[in-house]
């Protein structure tokens, strides 16, 4: 579908306009997330008929077999990190229920490769709940790899894209993850990526301000983590977290989904 321009104030008006539509559906507000049991996911207020997407680079894919295309996917379809952790909570608490799960994320993404294939692996999905963790890639690649956009380029290939799925899927409930960065990781060199990889983090959170999405604060995760662990324990190479940080991912993120769906 051909993405249509808008003015900022048209595109505030047409998120307003569709969140009212949607009885309250879209405006969900900001939620300052915390760690939570995996047992109080038994109390989230979820409707018997849901479909949920995780979309993102490689912290999302984490390792996901591509040929685990549908819902629910046993051997490796959600990958092996935070989405993995959030899934199998979710569907073990709620065995009868009709909740279908699925995992587009693919390493190496930024924001224009997300656009790219976001026909097939968005639209056609039709998800209820559409969380999205990207923006690490759209920064460091300009560092190693040689891409040349800015957080210009990400802000605005963002919101086109959130434009284009909220046009074709207005009654969407939308969750915008912060990309997180883990300071002391052997991939980070800290000159080249503070302070200006928060400029990314901060055109992320003015995005889910303006679209009325929940946002899943990742850095804070890690942030809180490390008074009383290690970059080695959590997030080794400060990129991709370990096993026990994406498991702490997962907590931060079903939190939000909780007060998101009260």
């Amino acid at each position: 579908m051909k993405n249509e321009k808008s003015t900022p104030s048209n595109r505030r008006n047409f998120i307003k306009k569709a969140s009212l539509a949607s009885a309250g559906v879209l405006g969900l507000g900001q939620v300052h997330a915390h760690n939570t049991s995996f047992e109080n996911t038994q109390t989230i207020n979820l409707p018997n008929d849901l479909t949920i997407l995780f979309q993102g680079d490689s912290i999302t894919d984490a390792g996901r077999s591509k040929e685990g295309y549908y819902a629910n996917h046993t051997w490796g379809g959600l990958g092996a990190g935070y989405a993995m952790y959030a899934a199998g909570a979710l569907l073990g608490k709620n065995l009868n229920s009709k909740i279908r799960i699925y995992n587009r994320g693919i390493s190496g993404n930024k924001v224009h490769q997300l656009a790219s294939r976001w026909e097939e692996d968005c639209l056609q999905i039709r998800p209820d709940v559409l969380s999205i963790l990207i923006g690490v890639n759209d920064f460091w690649h300009t560092i190693d790899f040689g891409y040349k956009g800015t957080v210009k380029t990400y802000e605005d290939d963002l919101r086109k894209l959130l434009d284009r799925t909220l046009k074709e899927n207005p009654n969407l409930k939308l969750m915008i993850c912060q990309p997180f960065v883990v300071k002391g990781g052997t991939a980070i060199k800290e000159e080249a990526w503070f302070p200006a990889f928060m400029a990314y983090q901060d055109a992320a959170k003015r995005i889910a301000t303006d679209y009325y999405a929940s946002w899943v604060p990742f850095q804070k995760t890690f942030d809180d983590a490390l008074k009383n662990s290690t970059v080695e324990a959590l997030c080794p190479d400060g990129v991709h977290p370990s096993l026990g940080g994406s498991y702490l991912m997962a907590q931060e993120w079903l939190d939000v989904l909780g007060k998101m769906m009260k």
